[in-house]
């Protein structure tokens, strides 16, 4: 591979990869060379057809666009349409089945009672713990919902999605689950949500189609690295800790492992997504993904499924890293990292590895504009045209 005059590449092919040398492409004019290890665009939003039934399946769990940026929103629209689907999530603890997140339909049910919005709100701050200063995510949760609650649908849930007890964990995690007293069930407050028309990777594969854009998969940036040119520009979204060859240490990730079943008939579960809150079940979630592409009507018709399992694990070397353990600990060891990026010009370090955070995707897409823009003003700046 002759990599002779390249100017930009840009090492992962998911959101913020993709955003970022779309954006060079369309603004800058430049050439991109984007590569990936995998045999695929679209980093873990990756979707493909099942074969044998016809459905979309989300390879590496599910992904439901929302988000209440309009200017990603409009950026999104620019390469797909979006079907409208709004997530809608049911959990299971000791064989009764739970709304969620937590809203009148969930109370009501848990409490056996038919209340009004107002009287939700007067129980559950009767049933909350009074923690003023919650210092993990057992007492935030706790101060949120309450222990009745909190013990049915969060505690155990959360002990198998992240190994280790609540009480170990950052009292910021459980801000992401919306509580409510009305009969709303959507899972996200977001004005725009929905699945793009063709998939995800049909969105991916316009984002990427820009004539100055070439694509390389099954290609491992530690194995060409090498061969860049010294002033090539690497635009870089995998592990930071790797890429400085872990000279601090090691940054703590929990994994997923996944395990599919199709079935002849129409429906398995009734719903997208079931999450599983008792311990002695392994896997948190149950996906059926037919459920996303309704509007694909013979194919959610047909009396073919597909579902997958997933399993929260701890993660080796090997696996593919999900979600950051943003205790102190690694945060700290995160900013070091950055600091040895910052110090090179030829390097811009984003993403969900790169950055060490768990985004939704339009927070991906929002900071890898952002990113772009900065980067163009310094650009401009230094005289660098």
């Amino acid at each position: 591979m002759n990599f002779g005059g390249l100017k930009y590449i840009v090492v992962g092919a998911g959101f913020w990869g993709s955003v970022f040398a779309e954006r060079l492409a369309s603004v800058l004019n430049e050439k991109i060379l984007v590569i990936d290890k995998r045999n695929h665009i679209g980093g873990n939003c990756y979707s493909k057809t099942d074969k044998k039934t016809g459905i979309e399946c989300h390879q590496y769990g599910c992904h439901i666009f929302h988000t209440s940026l309009k200017n990603v929103w409009d950026y999104v629209n620019r390469f797909s349409e979006f079907n409208g689907y709004k997530h809608k999530v049911l959990i299971l603890n000791k064989n009764k089945v739970y709304s969620m997140p937590v809203n009148l339909a969930t109370i009501n049910s848990y409490y056996n009672l038919n209340l009004t919005p107002v009287e939700a709100e007067a129980l559950l701050k009767k049933e909350k713990d009074k923690i003023k200063n919650p210092k993990n995510f057992e007492e935030k949760a706790i101060s949120i919902i309450g222990s009745g609650l909190y013990g049915t649908l969060i505690k155990n849930y959360t002990t198998k999605q992240w190994g280790t007890d609540p009480k170990n964990l950052s009292p910021e995690i459980i801000a992401r689950l919306p509580v409510r007293t009305n009969y709303n069930d959507n899972y996200y407050y977001d004005m725009y949500q929905g699945i793009p028309i063709e998939g995800y990777t049909g969105l991916f594969g316009k984002i990427l189609a820009h004539k100055n854009i070439t694509v390389k998969l099954n290609t491992d940036y530690y194995e060409i690295k090498n061969m860049l040119p010294k002033d090539c520009k690497i635009i870089f979204t995998g592990m930071i800790d790797k890429f400085f060859d872990y000279k601090h240490g090691g940054l703590a990730w929990r994994s997923l492992k996944f395990k599919w079943k199709r079935y002849n008939r129409s429906d398995f579960q009734g719903n997208a997504a079931m999450h599983f809150a008792d311990l002695d079940i392994p896997y948190t979630r149950i996906h059926e993904f037919k459920h996303y592409h309704t509007e694909r009507t013979k194919i959610f018709e047909s009396k073919k499924t597909v579902i997958c399992y997933e399993y929260p694990a701890d993660y080796k070397n090997g696996m593919e890293p999900y979600y950051p353990v943003n205790d102190k600990e690694n945060n700290y060891l995160h900013a070091k990292y950055i600091k040895e990026a910052v110090k090179n010009r030829n390097i811009i370090i984003g993403g969900r590895l790169g950055s060490y955070q768990y985004w939704d995707m339009d927070k991906t897409i929002e900071n890898a504009l952002n990113t772009f823009n900065d980067f163009i003003n310094k650009k401009y700046m230094l005289g660098n045209k």
